[in-house]
């Protein structure tokens, strides 16, 4: 993400691309940051956010580390520059912590930041509205094998939209998995499945299985291109917004 993040920045019309962050000790710390994508673009590739960050500027957070994720989000806060954060798989008080400091200054913290997902969200809200409880709801994801957390944090958001939608705690309504002898499905539950093979980028199926009917909502990322513009439109966006918590719903005017 960090190398396509760089590519289409540098060619994006409202974007300038001022600065890189990678971890202490890296092998190209220092060298200009067109390397990793075979063009020069005059920017060295740093090890430390506070070196570069300044209240004009949009922090791009991709790491997918909870730790240097929070440590950028501090140094963005306390600097007054808008953040955009796409890491997912934070624990409930690092989540919390993300939001704290997010609102400190302008921010957009999303699970996916594709605007075809941002729309798949909306659609399943509204199915989870239109469709009685007879109608159930489940929800599979599939990844690539490398990916760190499961279920995806874009699963966690649409079994989110959908218990809203119902008027459901999504604690107490999600199940994460099933083995053995489970019994018969409790109502007004969302399942929630998580698969990992290959070098899938992101596939989610949602699913509203009724009596002699199902109706399913399908969305499959092709390659990683439509988070990376998704999260550049997001940064264009918010740097001329005031101070608080955005999603990429607002992004688009949803």
């Amino acid at each position: 993400m960090g190398r396509l993040l760089v590519s289409l920045a540098h060619a994006h019309p409202e974007v300038q691309l001022v600065g890189a962050i990678e971890a202490p000790g890296h092998p190209l710390l220092g060298e200009d940051v067109g390397i990793l994508v075979g063009t020069p673009l005059g920017v060295p590739l740093g090890a430390e956010l506070a070196a570069i960050c300044q209240p004009e500027h949009v922090v791009i957070e991709f790491t997918g580390n909870p730790a240097a994720t929070l440590a950028h989000a501090r140094v963005a806060a306390e600097r007054g520059a808008a953040l955009v954060v796409g890491t997912t798989g934070l624990g409930a008080d690092e989540d919390a912590e993300l939001r704290r400091l997010a609102c400190r200054t302008r921010s957009i913290v999303a699970a996916n930041f594709s605007v075809g997902v941002t729309v798949l969200r909306e659609l399943v809200e509204r199915a989870a509205r239109l469709l009685d409880a007879s109608f159930e709801a489940e929800i599979l994801e599939l990844h690539h094998h490398g990916k760190q957390d499961a279920p995806s944090g874009t699963a966690l958001m649409l079994g989110r939209a959908i218990a809203e939608a119902r008027g459901l705690d999504f604690a107490e309504a999600a199940v994460l998995a099933r083995h053995g002898q489970v019994g018969a499905r409790r109502p007004g539950e969302i399942g929630i499945v998580g698969l990992r093979a290959g070098d899938v980028v992101g596939d989610h199926t949602v699913l509203f299985g009724g009596l002699g009917e199902r109706i399913e909502l399908v969305h499959r990322a092709q390659s990683r291109d439509g988070l990376a513009r998704g999260a550049l439109r997001a940064a264009a966006w918010v740097r001329r917004q005031a101070p608080g918590l955005y999603t990429m719903r607002d992004v688009l005017g949803l």
